[in-house]
């Protein structure tokens, strides 16, 4: 492997749409460090080269199909076939598998949600890809009305995916999102729904393990007091 790209490692991936077998880079675990986070989990790292966010999003260099890992493998009828002809049958061949710049990275996320929202997927990996999308506009792009706009996005991604419960089973547990709503909220300005997110967590702190989820909801519940009194 080229040293100067010691920090990545190839990941096999099979594509759900053409059956390719193709490898993607990803961030080596040990090479990723974060020297701050924001209230809404995103982090901040040491240099662009081991944002791992550049490498959330696997594209198949031979039709296009893009998605991450939170992705499901259910096609629903008739999604194979509009992927087929809306994103295979006009793919240019663009090859994502090597390193990323931030550009070719939100390029990838953008590929991702376009298959994940024709294959109707879950809110929850939609909400995710928003959300880290947001991430990288914050972080290394610096555009807060790109980073505003995906925000929107996940947030109602996130309230959908807690209306029907399809986060059930995955890594997010009910507590962290009801928490992630409450803070993405707060930050486009709704407070009443942050406030309403917010006291759910605080309601389940009894019952909950994650007792540093409803210490956060509650710090952000004492910010929104404190300025609302100002």
């Amino acid at each position: 492997m080229n040293n100067e790209l010691h920090h990545l490692y190839d990941r096999k991936v099979n594509c759900l749409m053409c059956k390719t077998n193709y490898t993607t880079k990803k961030v080596l675990s040990r090479f990723i460090r974060a020297h701050r986070h924001d209230t809404d989990f995103c982090s901040y790292y040491t240099s662009t080269e081991i944002n791992p966010l550049l490498y959330y999003v696997s594209v198949c260099p031979n039709c296009g199909f893009s998605s991450s890992e939170e992705c499901s493998t259910y096609f629903p009828p008739n999604a194979k076939e509009m992927i087929q002809q809306k994103v295979c049958d006009n793919w240019s061949g663009r090859n994502y598998c090597f390193e990323r710049t931030v550009d070719t990275a939100i390029e990838s996320y953008k590929l991702a949600i376009y298959c994940s929202s024709i294959k109707k997927e879950n809110h929850v990996a939609l909400a995710g890809l928003y959300l880290r999308l947001s991430w990288l506009f914050r972080t290394e792009k610096i555009n807060h009305e790109e980073e505003q706009r995906f925000l929107r996005l996940a947030l109602e991604e996130y309230v959908n995916s807690y209306m029907v419960d399809d986060y059930s089973g995955t890594q997010l547990s009910e507590i962290k999102l009801l928490y992630l709503i409450g803070d993405l909220s707060r930050r486009l300005d709704l407070v009443s729904q942050a406030t309403q997110y917010f006291s759910k967590v605080i309601e389940k702190q009894t019952d909950t393990l994650e007792k540093g989820i409803v210490q956060m909801a509650k710090d952000r519940w004492a910010e929104m007091r404190e300025v609302k009194s100002s």
